[in-house]
C-alpha cells in the first residue's frame, strides 16, 4: 500500500453542496505541465481538483498554489495507482475523474463525461477520445493483452500489418474512435470512474507502479459487472511522455505486464507472456531506436523477464 498522504491544503467547500465529481491529478516532478492540466477545471461549481503529489523533487505544488484546489504530498513515490487511490479516497463525490497531470480537459467536457455515467447506472467507467497538443488521434481503445500479439510485437509484425487485430492489442482501425462503444480498456490518461464501481473493486491496484494499472482496473470492473464505455463526442489533450527517462521505464513497463499476466491468466499464458517480454527486449536491443540509452532500457526489460531485475519497483 501507498505511504500516508500529508494533507497541504483543506479540500475546496462548494456553498455546501456536495460535488459531483472529484478530479485526481497525480503528480510526479510535473512543474512544467501541471498548472495546464489544473486550471482549466480548478473552481468550478460542483467539482473539487484533488492533487496528489507523489514526493516530487521540482515545485510542482508550488505551481498550482494559487488555484483552488485540495493538495495532497505523498512522503514517498509509491507510484501512479497509490497516487490515485490516496486522491478519490480524499473526496467523496459520487464520481471521479482520473486525469494526467501532462493531460487536459475543459469543464464543459467533463460535465459531459459525467452525464454519460449518471445516465446508464451499470456503466462502471466512461473515456473521452484522446488527442495529441497537435490534433492528432491517440490510439488510446485496446484490446485486453494476449499472447500472440507480445509475440507478434517482439517480431514486429505490428509494422508489417498494422491494421490485423491479432498482431498487436492496440485498436489502429479510425472508425472506431468515431462512434462510441465498449472497448476491453481505456488509456488511464483521462478515465471518469463511478465511485461506487471503485469502491466494489478496492480502487487501483497499488502492485502496479506504473502502466498496467489501467489495464487491471478495466478488467476488475468487466469481471465486477461493469461497463466500460469510450465517448468520442469528447476529447482531452495528451502530451504524454513525460515523467520519466525511457531508459528506467522500460523495465517497469516490463514488470507490469508480467503482474498483470500472473494476475489474470493461467500458468500457461503468464509463461507465453514471460517469452514474449523477453523476446521484445532482445529484438528491441538488437535494433533500438535512441541510442545506447534505449539499449539500457531494453536490456533491463530483459532482466525482468528472465527474473533478473531489481526488485526496486520503479523510479523514485
Amino acid at each position: 500500500m501507498g505511504s500516508t498522504p500529508q494533507r497541504v491544503s483543506a479540500p475546496t467547500v462548494l456553498d455546501g453542496r456536495q460535488p459531483i465529481v472529484d478530479v485526481v491529478v497525480v503528480a510526479y516532478n510535473s512543474a512544467n505541465e501541471l498548472r495546464d492540466a489544473v486550471a482549466p477545471l480548478a473552481g468550478r461549481d460542483r467539482s473539487r481538483v484533488i492533487v496528489v503529489d507523489n514526493a516530487s523533487t521540482d515545485d510542482s505544488l508550488e505551481r498550482v498554489a494559487d488555484l483552488d484546489v485540495t493538495t495532497l504530498r505523498n512522503p514517498t513515490n509509491a507510484g501512479f495507482a497509490a497516487g490515485c487511490n490516496a486522491g478519490w479516497r480524499a473526496g467523496d463525490a459520487p464520481c471521479v475523474c482520473f486525469l494526467n497531470p501532462d493531460a487536459s480537459l475543459e469543464g464543459d467536457a467533463l460535465d459531459h463525461l459525467v452525464s454519460v455515467l449518471a445516465a446508464e447506472p451499470q456503466l462502471g467507467l466512461v473515456a473521452p477520445r484522446i488527442e495529441k497538443a497537435d490534433g492528432c488521434l491517440v490510439h488510446s481503445v485496446r484490446r485486453f493483452p494476449r499472447a500472440r500479439s507480445t509475440f507478434a510485437r517482439a517480431l514486429f509484425l505490428h509494422r508489417l500489418f498494422p491494421t490485423s487485430s491479432w498482431v498487436d492489442d492496440v485498436i489502429q482501425d479510425r472508425s472506431t474512435y468515431e462512434r462510441p462503444g465498449s472497448p476491453d480498456w481505456v488509456s488511464g490518461a483521462c478515465v471518469v470512474v463511478r465511485r461506487s464501481a471503485l469502491e466494489s473493486v478496492g480502487g487501483w491496484d497499488e502492485g502496479f507502479f506504473l502502466y498496467g494499472e489501467d489495464i487491471d482496473l478495466c478488467r476488475r470492473l468487466r469481471d465486477a459487472g461493469w461497463g466500460i464505455r469510450f465517448e468520442p463526442s469528447v476529447t482531452a489533450r495528451h502530451l504524454g511522455g513525460r515523467s520519466a527517462p525511457r531508459a528506467a521505464l522500460l523495465p517497469v513497463l516490463a514488470r507490469s505486464r508480467l503482474r498483470y499476466a500472473r494476475k489474470h491468466g493461467s500458468r500457461s499464458f503468464s509463461v507465453a507472456v514471460r517469452a514474449g517480454v523477453a523476446l521484445g527486449a532482445l529484438t528491441h536491443v538488437v535494433v533500438a531506436r535512441g541510442g545506447a540509452s534505449a539499449r539500457r532500457g531494453h536490456l533491463g526489460a530483459l532482466a525482468v523477464a528472465l527474473g533478473l531485475g531489481s526488485r526496486a519497483t520503479g523510479p523514485r
